[in-house]
């Protein structure tokens, strides 16, 4: 991995992300937004209201795009990507994305204002704009790609899969560099979809504890580039899997996540006990929370240190994965394992083993593997590994 970029509740950029892990400093807010009312916390990036996209992307212009667009020009990103593209081509990089919603947002708004005539308002009518597939054509065109271009939406594990699409293309020589996103934004269908599950909690999340209530959503968009050689960063690793058991419930034994993380394990040549540090998906939904503590406690060594992270950044649905890769990678180049904000102790009922495992307070430690848990709706399950490498 030759550059990454990150812009969530947690902040603007690599710099950012880690000062809030170093002091544990959430970015959840009270919800505030007049279209979307709601009683409860939220990841909410206020940059994004008022900064329209440059007058020649006005086509493109929406709450989803704005956020990508703000993370583009973060850490140097568009000048990486940019230098691969001297290098191989344009045609030779390519472009993964990983989102839940992508711009329904835009489309939501469209109907919430709909022209005289029935139809959707003048700058909303944007074919490319209302599709499933609209970010992903949006970040190809800025960064001037011409390679394979992908959505992969499977929930929160979107764009977790990502990096095993990317190293598939590597592998197989479809691409010689690949953009690996992750792209959420705040929208109705989100917001008040999770809250129709019962899922959404009045207050700041709290994974693995007691007094858990459910998950508090945020928004950010994450971006890696990806190449075959050597790095100081490497992904070591992927596992994914699908049990199916329920639309939107975990397997009760946590099956398809095991088997995630012992495809990643196998791919990577490692044991649990080589890995340092782990993100937890810890939504802080009681039935989520309580089979991934059991899948930790029998597969990782009681001296992991494990935490979830939803605290700092809220849960960013299809971005989740890059987001919590970009802490793992955090943990990696400075040796900085984040803590368990808003966590005030294990739910006991959890067990002694997890309760160990589990890490409230951010903590400095030298840190050579690092894994990261995505379970998404539907039982779409993906592990990643992550190491230190050789310098490129």
């Amino acid at each position: 991995m030759t550059a990454w970029t990150l812009l969530g509740a947690a902040g603007a950029g690599q710099a950012a992300l880690r000062d809030a892990v170093a002091a544990q400093a959430s970015g959840l807010r009270p919800h505030r937004d007049a279209a979307l009312p709601l009683e409860c916390w939220t990841g909410r990036l206020d940059t994004l209201d008022d900064a329209a996209l440059p007058a020649a992307l006005a086509e493109w212009d929406c709450r989803a795009t704005r956020l990508a667009w703000q993370a583009l020009q973060l850490d140097g990103f568009i000048g990486a990507v940019q230098a691969a593209v001297a290098r191989h081509g344009a045609a030779r990089v390519g472009l993964v994305l990983g989102s839940a919603a992508s711009t329904i947002g835009a489309s939501e708004q469209a109907y919430r204002t709909l022209a005289p005539d029935g139809g959707f308002p003048a700058p909303l009518r944007s074919p490319r704009l209302n599709t499933p597939h609209a970010l992903a054509l949006f970040v190809q065109a800025q960064l001037g790609l011409e390679g394979p271009c992908l959505t992969v939406s499977t929930a929160c594990s979107s764009s977790a899969k990502a990096f095993a699409c990317a190293e598939r293309w590597l592998r197989l020589e479809l691409a010689d560099a690949v953009v690996v996103a992750g792209v959420d934004a705040l929208c109705g269908s989100l917001l008040y979809g999770f809250r129709a599950l019962g899922l959404v909690a009045s207050e700041p999340c709290r994974p693995f504890d007691a007094q858990r209530r459910g998950i508090s959503l945020g928004e950010a968009a994450g971006f890696a580039l990806l190449a075959r050689g050597p790095g100081a960063m490497q992904l070591l690793g992927y596992g994914e899997s699908n049990d199916a058991h329920h639309m939107s419930g975990p397997h009760p034994q946590g099956l398809g996540a095991e088997a995630a993380l012992d495809d990643a394990l196998a791919r990577a040549a490692l044991a649990p006990d080589d890995i340092d540090y782990l993100n937890l998906h810890g939504t802080a939904t009681p039935q989520n929370d309580e089979v991934e503590a059991a899948l930790v406690a029998r597969r990782y060594p009681a001296t992991v240190h494990a935490s979830a992270t939803k605290g700092l950044t809220g849960h960013t649905m299809g971005a989740a994965g890059l987001v919590e890769a970009a802490l793992c990678w955090t943990a990696l180049a400075h040796g900085l394992r984040s803590g368990s904000a808003f966590t005030a102790a294990p739910d006991p009922a959890l067990g002694e083993r997890f309760a160990a495992q589990l890490r409230l307070a951010p903590a400095e430690a030298p840190t050579q593997v690092a894994a990261s848990h995505s379970f998404g709706f539907g039982g779409s399950n993906a592990v990643l590994l992550f190491g230190r490498g050789e310098a490129a």
